[in-house]
């Protein structure tokens, strides 16, 4: 993984994906961060800017089927799952492991955003180094 210019003072390295799936201060950035890829995915295939909140089963299901789940807790909620997966997803991009534009062009590729999603956290989970 790329390390991108270090803009931002908070980002820190993390040692595990399971540290990184488990951070909710990143949950609480990739939440915005994760409408925002979602709403520009869905601007460009609508032909017209749309605001779009990404639904937290919608994330949960995508962690599974990216085969993330292990990473995580086996007594969390499906909610916990959203989090993860939103923690996962700006953290990498904070990282230069994806970037906004990769990002839109996998969640825009698919009709369904459920796949849109498992297929970008594929790509990030097979991508990421940790230290």
């Amino acid at each position: 993984m790329k390390k991108q210019i270090r803009a931002f003072s908070f980002v820190q390295d993390k040692k595990s994906l399971s540290e990184v799936l488990t951070d909710h201060d990143l949950a609480s950035l990739g939440d915005a961060f994760v409408n925002f890829v979602y709403s520009l995915a869905l601007s460009n295939k609508k032909g017209r800017p749309t605001g779009k909140k990404t639904k937290g089963t919608l994330l949960a299901e995508a962690l599974r089927r990216a085969g993330l789940r292990s990473f995580i807790p086996s007594s969390v909620s499906s909610h916990a799952l959203a989090d993860a997966a939103e923690a996962l997803l700006v953290y990498a991009w904070l990282h230069g492991c994806t970037t906004l534009e990769e990002s839109v062009t996998i969640l825009e590729k698919n009709d369904d955003p459920v796949e849109g999603f498992a297929q970008l956290l594929e790509k990030i989970k097979s991508g990421i180094k940790l230290s």
